[in-house]
């Protein structure tokens, strides 16, 4: 059985891994356009290489760093102790390091993978966009898949792979094997938040450089050639939304696998001591998201659109013809290895808690549409309040951004009660918990269709800059303008699933986190707030979400200063760049910007990672340094979800409130509503791309960096 399952999991991952290469194939064999058209793409490809360059040098030096750390805690400092998984701590200490550095090296290669497929993809969708809306469209959801297909597959094969290593040299116990690769998810949660935070900062330093002295300065649309951050803006589409999300997605399916494998050991060997059995519950999760790959191929296949028909269409149903087949892997893997004669049943209760998790997303997406498309009530009452200034649009944004957080709130509850309430009712003792990890499981089924909607978003993007910078004509850019207005709602979706998945998540890796003290011989029954020392613990859980945001926040105005700086500079010593007789020095601000987010990355990286272990090696000395941070990752991913939902939602809204009035309303482009509606957007472009993305990692960072120094803190 357990060879069986292994060889159908890594087997589904290589054929994922191979239908991102068919795919790439498919879309790099498409025409690249007109020679105008190269020069911007060749501009925004070496940009972002330039940029990625720099930033994994500095991820990959902090990592090495915590890799010796790693090893020297547990196999130097820490003393070996009974109930370890291994005879020696040296052999531990290698176990931990490994999956460490192994899942930090597979993040960087799929964050990498993912750009440069985008950057390859923006040039043939422009120029697919010169004679149809469906050619263009289909391009950019498939390069899109390359690196959704890539993130989700590497990551599922890097836990298999990692468990038949651990499986074959060291003859551990199966159900001991998790607590020894949990530095996977670690490595993984490492590089995506410094990944997505440094990709952020640019991201948005370079947006609201342009935004603010292109448009609201000097009066030149979006995209305009004569703006020197424009090519500096494409590029951040790339290395924020493409490379630092792909890494983000990756440490989500990583972190939860191994997270779901150890609520899934402990609950089977209260059922039986059969081993076939419980391993057959163990690799559930592996084999769920493996099926989850196969729906995600079948739906990006399936998505076009008929001349006039609007491309959100076609990709809305790409994604829920995803989820049915991600439903019918759930079903068949829940048959397969949950039927135990002691609970005849309980394996359909199971399935529906999986099912539970997947309308979950749905609910989630409708949410974030409701909340930041220009068709309901919230985006147009910002737009309204444009009217009267950019202090009353500041003001009903964020009215609108925490408002959204009772809804959300709301279907996160009713989907963790239902999971567990589900898990309870299939007879199996204790499954209550596993449930939640099921509904994880099918949350995180269509990831990777939901990653190739969102990498669509920064591709389209790009596509329309490079048709708006080589001045193609109006039905051209009427095309790329569709498709760019769906690649808003689908990053604002995205979002929304990453932070529904991400609630989940956390819930699981926290028992996760429990049970493996509790393996450790430090058995946590409740986290007890009424203890001074655990309430201080939760508090600085709490503070941490919010003294990392204001930090990424304010990361985007200090490098944005670099960039508005540079641009107005630029204006003053050539006058001929707004007369368009000259073209600006794009390469100057591309540097500048790289510069700064690259610098301004480090600090709130650092307090995210090291402030859960100062609380756990401080407060062990008080003799609650478990307990304490039990409470500290129990407030901050509260914390977390309710900011990253304000964040996202609040800063969605602000941008398609400025879009709702490019379309002509309330007195157009150019008018004193829109200029007050792009400053509201400039103050969302740090909350929706930079602090809000950032969060989703820190609360599984959180979650991760316990797992796995959970032993040095007992």
């Amino acid at each position: 059985m357990e060879n069986l399952l292994l060889t159908l999991i890594i087997g589904i991952s290589v054929l994922g891994l191979v239908a991102a290469l068919v795919l790439a194939k498919w879309v790099l064999a498409k025409s690249d356009g007109t020679a105008a058209m190269r020069a911007i793409s060749d501009a925004i490809k070496e940009g972002a290489n330039a940029f990625l360059k720099r930033q994994y040098k500095t991820i990959v030096i902090l990592a090495l760093m915590v890799a010796a750390a790693l090893f020297i805690g547990y196999g130097m400092i820490r003393e070996h102790q009974s109930f370890d998984p291994v005879e020696t701590r040296m052999a531990l200490a290698m176990w931990i390091t490994l999956s460490f550095v192994f899942g930090a090296a597979c993040s960087l290669f799929a964050g990498f993978i993912g750009m440069w497929v985008s950057i390859r993809s923006n040039i043939r969708t422009a120029a697919a966009a010169v004679n149809s809306v469906n050619d263009a469209l289909r391009i950019a959801i498939r390069g899109g898949a390359v690196s959704g297909l890539m993130v989700v597959s590497m990551s599922l094969l890097g836990v298999a792979g990692l468990y038949m290593l651990v499986k074959v040299f060291s003859g551990v116990e199966a159900t001991k094997i998790p607590f020894m690769i949990v530095g996977y998810g670690f490595g993984a949660s490492f590089v995506a938040l410094f990944a997505q935070l440094g990709g952020g900062i640019y991201t948005k330093a370079a947006d609201v450089g342009a935004d603010l002295v292109g448009k609201v300065e000097a009066g030149i649309p979006e995209d305009d050639p004569r703006n020197p951050a424009v090519i500096a803006d494409l590029v951040g589409d790339n290395v924020g939304d493409c490379a630092g999300r792909g890494a983000d997605l990756f440490e989500s399916t990583a972190a939860e696998n191994i997270g779901a494998m150890i609520l899934a050991g402990v609950m089977a060997k209260t059922v039986t001591q059969d081993p076939v059995w419980i391993i057959g519950v163990m690799l559930f999760p592996l084999l769920a998201r493996a099926f989850g790959i196969i729906a995600s191929i079948i739906g990006v296949l399936t998505v076009k659109v008929k001349d006039g028909e609007d491309p959100m269409h076609g990709l809305n149903r790409g994604y829920f013809i995803t989820v049915f087949f991600t439903v019918i892997g759930l079903f068949i893997a829940s048959k397969w290895l949950f039927v135990h004669p002691s609970a005849p049943n309980g394996w359909f209760y199971l399935f529906l808690a999986g099912v539970v998790g997947v309308a979950t997303s749905i609910g989630f997406i409708y949410i974030t549409e409701y909340y930041t498309e220009y068709r309901f009530r919230p985006v147009r009452e910002i737009a309204n309040a444009s009217q009267t200034g950019p202090a009353t649009n500041i003001i009903t944004g964020i009215a609108m951004g925490l408002e959204c957080t009772a809804p959300s709130a709301i279907v996160i509850s009713i989907s963790i009660l239902a999971a567990y309430y589900l898990g309870q009712a299939s007879g199996f003792p204790n499954a209550g918990i596993f449930g939640t990890a099921v509904a994880t499981m099918g949350m995180l089924g269509p990831a990777a269709y939901i990653l190739a909607m969102d990498t669509f978003g920064p591709i389209s993007d790009n596509a329309g800059g490079i048709i708006e910078m080589t001045e193609q004509p109006k039905d051209v850019r009427d095309r790329t303008d569709r498709l760019d207005a769906a690649g808003n709602t689908t990053k604002a979706l995205t979002k929304g699933y990453a932070i529904a998945s991400a609630a989940l998540a956390s819930f699981l890796l926290f028992r996760a986190y429990l049970d493996e003290v509790e393996n450790y011989g430090h058995p946590i029954k409740s986290v007890d707030l009424a203890q001074p020392v655990v309430f201080v613990g939760a508090l600085l859980g709490a503070a941490l979400v919010f003294i990392f945001s204001a930090l990424a926040i304010r990361a985007v105005g200090k490098a944005a200063y670099y960039v508005i700086w540079d641009v107005r500079d630029q204006f003053k010593e050539n006058p001929g760049i707004l007369a368009g007789t000259s073209k600006p020095d794009y390469g100057r601000c591309v540097d500048i910007v790289t510069k700064g987010a690259l610098k301004e990355m480090v600090v709130p990286g650092l307090v995210a990672v090291l402030s859960p272990i100062a609380v756990g090696v401080l407060f062990k000395q008080l003799g609650a340094g478990a307990e304490a941070v039990a409470a500290m990752l129990m407030v901050g991913t509260i914390a977390g979800i309710l900011m990253a939902t304000f964040l996202n939602n609040g800063g969605g809204a602000w941008d398609n409130a400025k879009k709702y009035i490019e379309t002509g309303q309330l007195g157009g482009k150019g008018s004193d509503t829109h200029k007050a509606a792009v400053v509201g957007d400039t103050v969302g472009d740090p909350f929706k791309d930079t602090a809000g993305p950032s969060l989703h990692v820190l609360i599984k960072l959180l979650s991760t960096v316990t797992l796995v120094l959970a032993p040095l803190f007992i």
